[in-house]
């Protein structure tokens, strides 16, 4: 018959290790609800848009000024969160450690190792980390707010705030010793914000992030106003003339060539003309040509951009390798390679075509973009297989290699382009037809 003082030992040390192991459960369920609060508030921190942060600079409570003070020292901020993260995730490794040893008494090492790496790294994965982030990023100002003033707390209470000062300045030392310069190229940034890209987001301001990615590769000859499309002044053009031609064109503007429209000898700016709107018709309107600023075709924008500033300048020609001026490049057209299309009250925004009871006529410099929008279809059959053509007569070009003659066709997906209109130089008209 058992010993009955040793039955009561054991009773008592099995009540020992349940009460135990009920602890470690409700300790490891409250540093799981931890580190999703840590975590979801770094997300949230590092979410909050513009707006938000200027409605907390209006607000005079000590959650907002708490806030503010939290982010314009993003370093440290991330330095806090991820020394409470990692100590919080590690307790809870532990205590989750040790619970699996007791429950899976019996069983191989293997299996309790393989319980402990995948099951563990699961329940931390998600309960910690996932559903917290997502929260965070969709609530950010409403978790900021709950969470500033114990954030602003602990980063002043020992020893969390002396692990916070060690591991930014060491990582400030190592940055120093390293190098500072981190070179990343355009196409990684390209890669970046294609993966950044959120549906949700506004197009607009995903299109002007990809406008400044791709602003330094650019080239003069890609953004410019082909010469056949400028408008320029004859240098042997009487007064009237001219002023009958400034008045029809509407630019502040206008290039000057010299017998040959490739050959721009100077700009004429209208405010220089306007005092003298009232001189007879034998005024030497030349004296106020200005020298024109020559570029390369292959210029940088985005040097030229600061040689226009540099300069006080609006307008380049761009030359080809004989010195033949090839077209104009505008401040507003190096503007709108970042920010898109910039109208005034003297662009024309018609875009000329024809429609008929087989197809559409369309004008050769008709753009893409709109050749898109009044056909209504996404245009991916086109981009898939454009250069740096902007526009419809320029698409043919580029697809078949030479300016295309009358009747001559392409046929790009389901339609069929053909020329009904050109000469040596451009393509004019082309008929647009969808193959039935």
């Amino acid at each position: 018959m058992p010993d009955p003082s040793e039955s009561l030992n054991l009773i008592i040390l099995s009540v020992s290790w349940t009460s135990a192991e009920t602890i470690y459960l409700i300790i490891i369920v409250l540093l799981l609800l931890l580190a999703a609060i840590t975590t979801s508030s770094e997300s949230a921190f590092f979410s909050l848009r513009p707006e938000d942060k200027e409605q907390l600079k209006n607000e005079q409570n000590k959650g907002a000024k708490a806030i503010l003070s939290l982010i314009s020292k993003p370093r440290e901020l991330i330095a806090l969160l991820l020394i409470s993260i990692n100590f919080v995730n590690v307790g809870i490794v532990i205590l989750s450690t040790l619970i699996l040893n007791k429950m899976m008494e019996g069983y191989s090492e293997i299996s309790k190792l393989l319980v402990e790496i995948f099951g563990i790294t699961l329940l931390i994965l998600i309960t910690g980390e996932v559903i917290p982030k997502i929260y965070g990023a969709n609530n950010a100002l409403k978790v900021a707010r709950f969470m500033a003033l114990p954030i602003e707390l602990i980063r002043k209470t020992p020893p969390i705030s002396w692990l916070k000062s060690l591991l930014v300045n060491g990582t400030a030392f190592i940055g120093r010793i390293g190098g500072r310069n981190v070179k990343i190229s355009s196409d990684d940034l390209e890669y970046a914000i294609a993966l950044t890209a959120d549906s949700n987001a506004d197009n607009e301001e995903q299109k002007l992030l990809e406008g400044i990615v791709k602003f330094g590769k650019t080239e003069a000859v890609q953004i410019m106003t082909p010469r056949i499309e400028v408008e320029a002044l004859n240098l042997q053009l009487s007064f009237p003339k001219v002023l009958e031609f400034v008045l029809e064109a509407g630019y502040s503007r206008i290039p000057v060539y010299q017998y040959k429209s490739d050959n721009i000898v100077g700009i004429l700016y209208i405010k220089d003309l306007m005092p003298h709107f009232s001189k007879q018709e034998d005024f030497s309107w030349q004296d106020l040509i200005r020298k024109p600023y020559f570029i390369p075709e292959n210029k940088k924008i985005d040097d030229l951009l600061q040689e226009f500033r540099t300069m006080k300048m609006h307008m380049a020609v761009v030359v080809d390798e004989y010195g033949g001026a090839g077209g104009i490049v505008t401040l507003e057209d190096i503007l709108e390679e970042i920010v898109g299309d910039i109208t005034d009250e003297f662009d024309d925004d018609q875009v000329e075509y024809q429609k008929h009871d087989d197809g559409f006529s369309f004008s050769g410099r008709t753009s893409l973009k709109d050749f898109y929008k009044i056909l209504d279809i996404d245009g991916e059959v086109f981009e898939s297989e454009k250069g740096d053509s902007e526009t419809l007569g320029g698409f043919l070009v580029e697809k078949s290699g030479r300016i295309l003659k009358n009747r001559e066709f392409i046929t790009q997906g389901p339609w069929r382009l053909t020329v009904i209109a050109s000469d040596k130089r451009r393509i004019k008209w082309i008929k647009v037809q969808k193959d039935s």
